[in-house]
């Protein structure tokens, strides 16, 4: 899953994207509203950490320019304790959740959390696709109850292989979403191609069928 953290306290970003990488989420970081902007428009997010006072703009704007274009990105803006008025007009503007400073950690994972599953999964805990299970909390996918012994990469790939099920993904989306800004950096997907073969070597170990379907020239579909 990936994550835009938009905030100019350095220390707090530090702090923010260590934590939530330990919680398997891959992070960008846009400390300016321009360098936002930039983000927004070329990648997609499954949760955008939204600051409302930035140096260069009000991250309201931001968020305006989100729903101007339709992008379907969840949001969470964060602001000053005491800013009644910014996080009234940060849900009217259609975000999704706020969180007031000063914060844990462990609360922005959870709510960072609770939002990619209401806005992917229905608000589930857990995911079924016939014979494969994902406990969405434990970070555990099962096929018929045995534990699949996954890679981070290699779960984060099957969540989104199944989040967008029938439809074909492409290797660049499969590549910003396992490496976000990394991504740029790849001009081969060789590494898509292992995750890949690696995680249908998996499954079908384990008794799955070959759901994860290559679409020669496009991508990839997740389809029975």
């Amino acid at each position: 899953m990936k994550i835009l953290i938009i905030e100019d306290e350095k220390q707090l970003v530090k702090s923010m994207a260590q934590f939530l990488r330990q919680e398997s989420y891959v992070c960008e970081i846009a400390y300016t509203e321009q360098e936002a902007n930039e983000k927004i428009f070329l990648f997609d997010y499954d949760c955008i950490l939204l600051d409302i006072s930035l140096p260069d703009g009000n991250g309201l704007r931001i968020l305006e320019k989100l729903k101007d274009h339709k992008k379907s990105d969840g949001v969470i803006i964060i602001t000053a304790k005491d800013s009644l008025d910014d996080r009234v007009k940060g849900l009217n503007l259609g975000a999704d959740d706020y969180l007031a400073k000063p914060f844990y950690l462990p609360e922005l994972s959870a709510r960072v959390s609770a939002l990619i599953r209401r806005k992917r999964f229905d608000g589930n805990t857990s995911i079924v696709f016939h014979e494969i299970s994902i406990d969405l909390l434990g970070k555990i996918a099962k096929v018929n109850e045995k534990v699949l012994e996954l890679t981070r990469k290699e779960y984060d790939l099957l969540i989104f292989l199944i989040s967008n099920k029938n439809r074909v993904v492409s290797k660049n989306a499969i590549a910003e979403h396992l490496s976000g800004d990394d991504a740029e950096l790849l001009d081969k997907f060789d590494f898509i191609y292992s995750h890949i073969k690696n995680l249908k070597k998996k499954l079908a170990e384990a008794g799955s069928k070959d759901y994860i379907k290559t679409i020669y020239g496009l991508g990839y579909k997740f389809s029975a």
